[in-house]
């Protein structure tokens, strides 16, 4: 009965152990979540605690974040919400004015398990408010830091007074009336080469768009299923997230399960596509908080110009100086057919299939295909231009241009011509530089890389397997080896009994 007991005992502190683990991969998630539940549907700022600070400043994409410390008994700090909130509004969830550039979160001090964190701080009154980058907020803070990257906000009282302290920061012009994209404040993004950086999220947002859509308008069918599988067997080769492959490749080992190659043989093949669908839209190809419902680098001043286009855009040059020679040929198939059979743009389609079908010979470098994909986007932005200038539906702040602006790349054109004439040699190391390198720079500096290059993401719920402690681990070997031991002893006993059972009937006879 003793070993029956503490095998029990074990086994509980297994699941337990497991259920930790698998709880912390869930924080951003549960965040994503936070207007939901029996949460104020009016709290925009995310609530934070000793367990998940450094996780979630860490992987927002946001260029700044701002922490309130507060303590819920504190009469000034509930007051003060209101104020917090209206600026929160601004900045966080889906649904902000102004997503991607501040991320407001609170603290409560007055909570055991963030003692430790709020003394990390120094927190000497409530409300303190602190400012600074995402990453820097880790080391903590004290008065006595001179050099510190973290500021303490003396003057935001109100919301007018936080947000006006906010907009001296970041160089804006925000106002708590502002509404979803009324936005005359956005810069341009053509002489900065740097602000690509921010594209990464751009990236995952449209590829788990993308597989979205094609979910969504059934768009798997006997004739695109080969070449949706090509194009994923791309994204795990070459994807610049690493969360966005791994999620590729989950989808990959279970398509032929849930996509049979004879399903649209049956009878029963739109009940099955059906199912085949609900299934896949179980599988988050960038993780369960990808899509976020917003864009950085890809963001128009308006709601309907650049976004998910934008960022398909800058998928395909990442893949394209991502591959290797030998690579060139398939890729190029890959990509055009993908466009064709899924990109639910009818004359976008058509145009970019016959930039496709104009090509005569086959693509011996990833060179070639990165210069012929830059030209195809160079010629689709040219068409554009006439359209939109025609129509006025382009969008002010980002007008179509031909492609690097001298500001991005200053040796790409050739001097002393009415017309640009490329440097293709120049154009290609800017490709590289660009997409490749500064692209996942920002992941870099976030320490969300490992030392070979891999990305390294504190959330990853791309994958249903659930990753288990060290010491859970040990347990369920230990556990494992008792419940061995313990079958082997009622083997034993049972023989025992039947051994004893038998003499007993013998001596009867």
């Amino acid at each position: 009965m003793s070993l029956v007991y503490w095998i029990l005992i074990l086994n509980l502190w297994v699941f337990k152990a497991s259920s930790l683990q698998a709880g912390s991969r869930a924080v951003l998630r549960e965040i994503a979540d936070n207007n939901g539940g029996g949460n104020d549907p009016k709290d925009y700022a995310v609530e934070l605690n000793a367990a998940n600070f450094d996780a979630v400043l860490k992987d927002t994409p946001a260029t700044y974040a701002l922490v309130e410390f507060f303590a819920h008994w504190c009469p000034a700090c509930r007051n003060y919400k209101p104020h917090y909130e209206k600026v929160a509004r601004l900045f966080n969830g889906p649904n902000a004015v102004h997503p991607g550039i501040v991320l407001m979160t609170r603290v409560d001090c007055a909570l055991k398990i963030n003692t430790k964190l709020c003394d990390k701080f120094s927190v000497g009154h409530y409300p303190m408010l602190f400012w600074g980058p995402p990453t820097k907020f880790s080391a903590g803070w004290s008065s006595d830091q001179a050099k510190s990257k973290l500021r303490v906000i003396d003057d935001g009282r109100t919301a007018e007074r936080l947000l006006n302290w906010i907009n001296k920061q970041i160089g804006s012009s925000y106002g708590l009336d502002d509404e979803n994209f009324e936005n005359e404040h956005l810069s341009p993004n053509i002489s900065d080469p740097g602000q690509i950086a921010r594209a990464v999220y751009d990236v995952e947002e449209a590829t788990a768009t993308a597989f979205d859509i094609i979910l969504e308008h059934k768009m798997i069918k006997s004739g695109t299923r080969a070449s949706l599988i090509k194009f994923l067997q791309l994204l795990v080769a070459h994807h610049p997230s690493r969360r966005c492959r791994k999620g590729s490749a989950e989808v990959l080992v279970n398509f032929d399960d849930l996509c049979p190659l004879d399903m649209w043989s049956s009878a029963r093949h739109d009940v099955d596509t059906t199912n085949m669908v609900g299934v896949l839209h179980n599988f988050h190809i960038c993780g369960k908080d990808v899509p976020r419902g917003y864009w950085m680098f890809c963001r128009g001043s308006r709601n309907d110009t650049r976004g998910f286009s934008c960022g398909l855009w800058v998928l395909m040059h990442s893949l394209s100086v991502r591959i290797e020679d030998g690579e060139s040929q398939s890729t190029f198939t890959s990509v055009c057919d993908f466009i064709h059979n899924f990109f639910i743009c009818e004359e976008c389609r058509q145009h970019f299939y016959e930039m496709c079908s104009s090509v005569k010979s086959p693509f011996k470098t990833a060179r070639d295909f990165a210069l012929w994909l830059w030209s195809a986007h160079n010629e689709v932005n040219e068409r554009l231009m006439k359209e939109e200038a025609s129509l006025q539906t382009g969008d002010p702040k980002f007008p179509k241009i031909i492609w690097p602006p001298k500001q991005l790349c200053p040796l790409c054109q050739d001097k002393g011509s009415s017309q640009i004439e490329w440097n293709r040699d120049e154009v290609y190391k800017f490709l590289i530089s660009y997409y490749r390198n500064t692209l996942v720079s920002l992941y870099k500096e976030k320490g969300l890389l490992a030392e070979d290059g891999t990305n390294v993401f504190l959330d990853e719920s791309s994958t249903n397997a659930v990753a288990v402690p060290v010491g859970a681990a040990l347990a369920i070997a230990l556990a494992s080896c008792a419940f061995g031991a313990l079958a082997c002893y009622w083997r034993s006993q049972q023989k025992s009994r039947k051994y004893f059972h038998q003499l007993h009937s013998l001596k009867n006879i």
